[in-house]
């Protein structure tokens, strides 16, 4: 497959940190050169994110989880772009680009970052989940434009589904047990990602990943179509 002269966005997702390194590296490369990605279906995803974030604007954070710092909700949902990333103290062509789910305003001048998930798997850990809130924090503090603010806290809060609710048709619904992960700041391992994030988007396409599904099916299709 042919390098265009330029990647068709130089835009990096917080959310590719975690979910593309770790699933295949030739989807990401794709995704970031010719702007090629396969169709996700989740139709309630969207809807069920939004429900749980609306829960909590203007939230006082100590009542989200009693170890965050006095605050309060107020912003959420906004996009945050950074300045250019850096390798070995050189800028490159890559930035951040996302949207957060929460943030607090704290009484001692920082932020606190929510990013907020209605899941049941056993990925659901600061671990996994840190290089995608160091990207925000990143942004945050390093914004294209403005002044950046100093990241305080970041932690994930979690849903599960639990229990269903209600007794008639106007009042089904499902119950859920709330779940706060602390996310402790790691920007040394930021960087190390980041860095490897961008060396793959920069070099050659990569070999499929041994547990791509998209890969997987594609070179089945393949198979088939050549009998």
């Amino acid at each position: 497959m042919k390098k265009p002269i330029k990647p068709a966005r130089e835009f990096i997702s917080p959310s590719d940190l975690t979910f593309g390194l770790s699933t295949c590296k030739r989807c990401l490369w794709i995704k970031y050169w010719y702007k090629l990605s396969a169709p996700l279906q989740m139709p309630l995803v969207g809807t069920l994110s939004t429900l749980q974030e609306e829960r909590f604007h203007n939230a006082d954070m100590p009542t989200i989880d009693p170890s965050l710092r006095p605050g309060t909700v107020t912003k959420w949902g906004e996009f945050v772009k950074s300045k250019p990333l850096q390798i070995n103290g050189a800028d490159t062509r890559w930035r951040i680009l996302g949207k957060y789910d929460l943030v607090s305003t704290n009484g001692d001048g920082t932020i606190g970052l929510i990013d907020c998930k209605v899941s049941d798997s056993q990925r659901d850990s600061g671990a996994f989940y840190s290089p995608q809130l160091e990207a925000y924090a990143y942004a945050l503090e390093n914004p294209a434009a403005g002044k950046g603010h100093s990241v305080a806290s970041m932690g994930l809060l979690i849903w599960k589904p639990a229990t269903t609710i209600g007794n008639d048709i106007t009042s089904y619904g499902f119950g859920v047990f709330q779940k706060y992960v602390s996310v402790e700041r790691d920007v040394a391992n930021f960087l190390a990602t980041i860095a490897d994030f961008i060396n793959v988007l920069e070099g050659e396409l990569p070999d499929a990943g041994p547990q791509c599904t998209t890969c997987s099916y594609l070179l089945a299709r393949n198979a088939l179509d050549a009998l």
